[in-house]
């Protein structure tokens, strides 16, 4: 059996690994679009800190782990994916035969108007390339303006200031991460960022920018402000990696449309991680979720089922967990609630600790932590048992810190091998 992955991302390499533990005798071959060792993207920020080296960031710790498990490397972009015959095409002209195929291709950022500039001192943070170029760039009492203040962006705030540059942070709307926070707690990691020496421009956008001939850069934004930046970062967002797969027939929404299986529309091609659009646990609807505890089991599950096994995925729950300079926030679930539903919030702006949680009936479907890290993880059990709570909902509700107590208190009423929280 020939098994192909597109992608050398976490969800590719799992799979790999995966078939190889259970068929020695697969053909399994990995093609990445980077000339890179496979790595992982949220090693990034550890790298740009001095936290580890380049070896670091590999997911494997050498090549030799795939050679010793006959898994095959191809480093070259797939430009076409040809279903009927089977087969697709590299960058190179060179065409390569499947029997089963997984595209993981991953996601990249969005193009701004700042790509025609074309200088190296304007960069994303999505690749290791790009981290190299940001290493030369940014460095004590360097001028860096960082677009957007999403989760991306709040992931590196930390190594850009570990690494003494000035920094400021701009953002289009009133909101920091407002993809995983509500106002309340986005308005305290702003002021947390604030406290930390981190100038935040909200409702801020580049109005103009240009690069003279020695390649400085000028900007001016829609505030009447100005910037001369030695480095502009661009994170405003990324999107699934699925332009190639144009005329193939495989469905597409905003990812790659699956179903429980990790299957598309043809039956023996898959998808999973950032590029594919599968159900999210809490909705029960098709999302793209693009965070890598994802990427990981959707490979695990893709890998089984492209062998056969008939493993069916239960839909990922969204969870985001977040490090900005040092304040930790999380969110989890339908963190936004549901219309009818009932919630309890717990406030300590002075401390910067804030919990706010989601009920559907007596069920717990979201919450979003701020400035908590003990036991944060068994929220996220209480969520994904979809576990009763009966008479914890309103204890929950008096004081939501008390989840921990909830969640031993329902395990132990539902017996110590139920499962439930595994």
């Amino acid at each position: 059996m020939r098994h192909v992955i597109i992608g050398a991302g976490p969800a590719g390499v799992i799979a790999a690994e995966t078939i190889r533990k259970a068929d020695p005798s697969a053909t399994i071959t990995i093609i990445g679009a980077e000339n890179e060792t496979p790595y992982s993207r949220m090693a990034i920020p550890y790298l740009l800190h001095g936290r580890v080296e380049e070896k670091g960031t590999h997911l494997r710790t050498s090549d030799e782990q795939f050679k010793k498990l006959n898994i095959g490397l191809i480093q070259s972009r797939v430009d076409k994916v040809e279903p009927g015959k089977n087969s697709l095409t590299l960058h190179n002209g060179e065409s390569v035969d499947y029997d089963q195929l997984l595209i993981a291709t991953g996601s990249r950022p969005y193009s701004s108007n700042l790509d025609d500039l074309n200088s190296p001192r304007i960069q994303t943070c999505w690749t290791l390339e790009d981290a190299r170029k940001i290493m030369e760039f940014a460095n004590k009492g360097d001028d860096v303006l960082l677009v957007g203040a999403g989760f991306v962006a709040c992931i590196i705030m930390n190594a850009l200031i570990s690494r003494g540059t000035n920094l400021t942070t701009i953002v289009r709307g009133k909101q920091m991460v407002r993809s995983m926070m509500n106002p309340t707690a986005s308005a305290m990691v702003k002021r947390w960022c604030q406290k930390e020496g981190l100038n935040v421009l909200t409702e801020t956008t580049i109005e103009g920018a240009d690069c003279n001939a020695a390649g400085e850069l000028d900007v001016t934004f829609n505030t009447g402000g100005k910037m001369n930046p030695d480095l502009i970062i661009v994170a405003t967002g990324v999107q699934p990696n699925v332009e190639f797969l144009e005329g193939s027939g495989i469905e597409i929404d905003n990812g790659i449309l699956i179903d429980e299986y990790l299957r598309t529309n043809i039956p023996n091609i898959y998808a999973a991680g950032d590029a594919a659009q599968g159900f999210d646990f809490s909705t029960g609807e098709q999302s793209v979720h693009i965070i890598q505890p994802t990427a990981a089991d959707h490979g695990r599950t893709a890998a089984l089922n492209m062998m056969g096994r008939k493993s069916k995925f239960q839909g990922s729950i969204l969870m985001n967990v977040l490090d900005t300079m040092g304040l930790i926030s999380g969110s989890f679930g339908r963190w936004q609630g549901i219309e009818g539903g009932d919630s309890a919030e717990l406030l300590d702006e002075e401390n910067y600790k804030y919990i706010n949680l989601q009920f559907d009936g007596d069920r717990l479907i979201g919450a979003l932590t701020l400035g908590h890290t003990d036991h944060v993880g068994v929220v996220r059990g209480l969520i994904q048992s979809q576990v009763k709570l009966g008479n914890w909902k309103e204890k929950l509700i008096d004081d939501p810190s008390q989840f921990m107590n909830a969640y031993l208190a329902k395990t132990q009423s539902l017996g110590h091998n139920a499962g439930v929280f595994s």
